[in-house]
């Protein structure tokens, strides 16, 4: 055996992984995916950035356009809706993430369908395209739309839905 195939490539075993600074770790996180800035500063934290030092590299990073409250609550608006989720449960969602009243009312105002065919949609893929047949089902599908935080509008039309009108 001669030096040469003694001699493995080099790999990354032996050495240290350089320590990412509190910028680089959330920019590896809003690559992924969009987050709130009350979101982005919770798992700076968890992953023990002192909470300084995580505050600076968030505000940062929505100065530059990395980060933005409105987009993540738009982007989280279109998913949840899209999830089968209502109005009342994304709402609320949207306010565990920090924001105030006026960025989740111009959030919500962004969404482009109708409330009432997005719980006509998700009873019909549970129930079957002529949807609940009797009272026993209408109220299943009225608890599944009420705990997907639909309103009582809404449930109401959802289950007595006819695929004649």
């Amino acid at each position: 055996m001669n030096d040469s195939e003694d001699r493995q490539p080099s790999s990354r075993r032996g050495r240290r992984p350089r320590e990412q600074t509190p910028l680089q770790r959330a920019l590896g996180l809003l690559v992924r995916r969009e987050h709130s800035r009350k979101e982005l500063g919770r798992k700076l934290r968890a992953k023990g950035i002192d909470a300084d030092e995580a505050a600076v590299a968030v505000a940062r990073l929505a100065e530059e356009g990395w980060q933005d409250d409105a987009r993540f609550a738009e982007a989280l608006v279109r998913n949840r809706s899209n999830a089968g989720y209502g109005p009342l449960h994304i709402r609320a969602e949207l306010g565990t993430h920090g924001l105030d009243g006026e960025q989740i009312e111009a959030a919500m105002a962004t969404f482009e369908g109708d409330w009432a065919e997005n719980g006509r949609d998700l009873v019909c893929r549970r129930f079957g395209e002529d949807g609940p047949q009797d009272l026993a089902q209408r109220r299943k599908a009225a608890d599944l739309l009420a705990r997907r935080g639909f309103d009582a509008g809404c449930i109401r039309s959802a289950t007595r839905y006819d695929p004649e009108d």
